[in-house]
């Protein structure tokens, strides 16, 4: 089958250009409007002339594509809210009126972190001006107070603080990633701060909370355990800010996270539910057009309570388009259907595309699609209970091989025991879920009977121990894998001609198949090989000096970190593995570096630097030295002044001032990040 014969799925490519060139490269609006509009003109035009002839003119499909090109790139720059002219941030850059008091409603609860409490807030009024916009919401953390709710609309005082990127390289971006969706500041505020106008639901985001805080208000008058309550909300209702990280960290390393997270697995076996639960309308004169729209109502209603996250979105909008399909007894084809869920998602999110599970969810079930029916012809057992086991593990080897390559590029660790934690959960999954939402039902209804709920309840803890003894494995968990965007493309060539030679058995295919290994042998040496620019660096690490020097692909580091602190950083695995360095060593912190012709003074908290044979290039100041630094840029005259994280900000801001005063370059890690010196 020729993919490309279908039209939504040359239409479907054709808007993801669109939207990653308007990603990167932000073409003007007006420009990319104005296109636009000629473009549907002339469509309009070619159809007009074209319908009357007998014969099929290329213009016409080439206009159309380049419509849909379009309409990507100004999908982006519509959706983008901070050109809206009502978007608060206008009102931000005016700085003589100052931000003074905010209404805001709070949108979504976020998992906590170490010292605050999260939220995504919808900014209503900013200085008594009705504006619109979201922001995260730094709450600090509170025992006496309560938590604030979905739909809560609250009066405060406190700037808005541009969202910072991160300080050392190749970490996570958590800058780029708010700002997919569509937030571009943090607010920072305490509880005695905050002023409650309302607390009434005014939209379905409140309404499903109330309706979400209610079954769980139900749930814990049942001998629930609070790991079991969390893992519960997970699965059925789509939070998982409750689930605690050691069984997180479980799930991710048994190869089973997607169990948490609601998505196509878990939308596609409730549809299944709804499907023999509404078997009997199909009796009637119009039984199955009323059929097909409870179904879909039902999973959306599922979509809204689950939050309405990026992966139920996704998952309810292919279900739906494919329970339509189902009902209406019209011909479809599953990539048709992909085709149509993926191009309605992204007219009107297109920023899901560089969603990492959007990418992960729609390549495991496009995997699944075109590998697992060549690989369950390869063996049919006649024993049925053996029979559906096999299926099941090839379904799961089908999704992994199409992850495989996109998730060691953004995790960089792969769980060999996937296929075990699978082959367990996967096919009780259909129970836990139907029995999730009988209990949910019943329990809502104070119908539930104690004995049922012990035994879910039992059944939940034996799926949390089972993942818990998979990830302690940790022989057969794959970590620290350097895997760059050319090993990507490199590998779904290779699954590419791997299924075309399983799928036609020939010379051609094998030879197909041989060249694409080599070629990711290739990218392979070429990784390794390449010389990397010879860089010495100063990280940034809270109360810690970490420096870093790269050699010919020879890494060595120096730090003062304690065992417990250095094993929790990040700093030098992320460096080290997005630059695909394979030799690392360490070494005592040196009092002065010789770089070829640049030399780079450390000043510690001894103040020592009585140097009169050279004049240093860099001086990188460290653990608060008492020193006057005036008399030091005297004396030895440097280039640069460095200071890392491990420094007073009372000495920085002096400092500083010094530098500013004496015209000297001056760099501080905790406000422009890591410094980097190539030589």
């Amino acid at each position: 089958m020729k993919l490309l014969n279908f039209t939504i799925i040359k239409f479907t490519g054709f808007l993801i250009i669109g939207i990653v060139i308007s990603y990167f490269y932000s073409p003007p609006y007006l420009l990319s409007l104005s296109i636009t509009a000629i473009l549907l003109v002339l469509l309009v035009i070619l159809f007009l002339l074209a319908r009357n002839r007998f014969t099929q003119t290329i213009w016409f499909g080439v206009m159309a594509y380049l419509l849909m090109l379009f309409i990507g790139i100004l999908s982006v720059t519509f959706h983008n809210q901070k050109n809206f002219p009502d978007h608060y941030s206008k009102l931000l850059s005016n700085k003589e009126e100052p931000t003074k008091n905010v209404v805001f409603r709070i949108r979504e609860v976020l998992k906590p972190g170490t010292y605050n409490d999260k939220y995504i807030i919808d900014i209503l009024e900013v200085n008594n001006e009705v504006v619109s916009g979201k922001s995260l919401l730094n709450i600090k953390k509170d025992s006496v107070a309560a938590a604030l709710k979905v739909d809560e609309i609250i009066l405060s005082n406190f700037p808005f603080e541009t969202l910072k990127a991160p300080l050392n390289p190749h970490q996570f971006n958590y800058k780029k990633y708010l700002e997919k969706q569509y937030i571009y500041h943090q607010v920072f505020a305490e509880n005695k701060y905050l002023v409650k106008i309302s607390s009434h639901s005014h939209t379905f985001f409140g309404f499903a909370n109330n309706v979400r805080e209610h079954i769980n208000l139900k749930l814990k008058n049942y001998p629930f355990s609070k790991e079991e309550l969390a893992v519960i909300n997970a699965l059925l209702l789509g939070q998982r800010q409750d689930i605690s990280s050691e069984v997180y960290n479980n799930y991710i390393n048994a190869g089973a996270v997607h169990i948490l997270a609601v998505s196509g697995l878990h939308v596609g076996i409730v549809l299944i539910i709804l499907s023999v639960i509404l078997k009997p309308l199909n009796r009637f004169k119009h039984g199955k057009l009323l059929k097909t729209i409870l179904m879909v109502s039902c999973l959306w209603s599922f979509a809204l309570i689950a939050g309405l996250s990026a992966s139920v979105t996704r998952a309810v909008t292919m279900f739906s388009i494919v329970a339509i399909a189902m009902n209406l007894k019209r011909p479809t084809n599953i990539y048709n259907t992909l085709a149509i869920s993926i191009f309605a998602i992204l007219l009107f999110k297109p920023l899901f595309l560089f969603d990492v599970g959007f990418q992960l969810s729609y390549l495991a079930v496009f995997s699944i699609v075109a590998i697992d029916p060549r690989l369950y012809e390869l063996w049919k057992p006649k024993n049925w209970l053996l029979d559906k086991y096999w299926h099941t593990l090839t379904v799961t080897l089908s999704a992994q091989l199409g992850i495989i390559p996109i998730s060691l590029y953004y995790f960089n660790q792969f769980p060999s025991l996937f296929f075990l934690s699978n082959l367990v959960i996967i096919p009780v999954l259909g129970i836990v879920l139907g029995l999730g939402i009988l209990v949910i039902l019943l329990a809502t209804t104070n119908l539930l009977p104690h004995i049922l709920a012990e035994i879910y309840g039992v059944i939940i803890s034996s799926m949390n121990v089972f993942v818990s003894w998979v990830s302690k494995q940790e022989w057969f968990i794959l970590k620290d894998i350097a895997f760059n965007l050319l090993y990507v493309l490199a590998s779904y060539l290779i699954i590419f001609s791997f299924v075309r030679f399983i799928t036609h058995k020939n010379f051609t295919q094998l030879k197909f198949l041989l060249v694409t290994i080599l070629i990711f042998q290739f990218i392979v040496m070429y990784t390794t090989y390449i010389k990397l620019t010879n860089t010495f660096i100063i990280f940034h690490k809270h109360k810690f000096s970490i420096l870093g020097n790269l050699t010919k692909n020879n890494f060595v580091f120096a730090h003062d970190c304690d065992s417990v602190t250095l094993s929790k950083t990040k700093i030098i695995r992320d460096y080290t593995l997005s630059n695909h360095i394979k030799n690392l060593s360490k070494e005592p912190l040196q009092p002065v570096y010789f770089l070829n012709d640049k030399t780079v003074l450390i000043i510690d908290s001894l103040g020592v630097y009585n140097i009169k044979t050279m004049q240093p290039d860099y001086v990188v100041l460290r653990q608060s030295p008492k020193i006057n630094l005036n008399r030091l840029i005297d004396s030895i005259r440097p280039k640069h002044i460095i200071a890392d994280g491990s420094n007073y900000n009372s000495y920085i801001e002096k400092w500083e001032s010094i530098c500013l005063k004496r015209k000297l370059p001056f760099h501080h890690t905790g406000k422009k990040g890591a410094y980097t010196i190539n030589y």
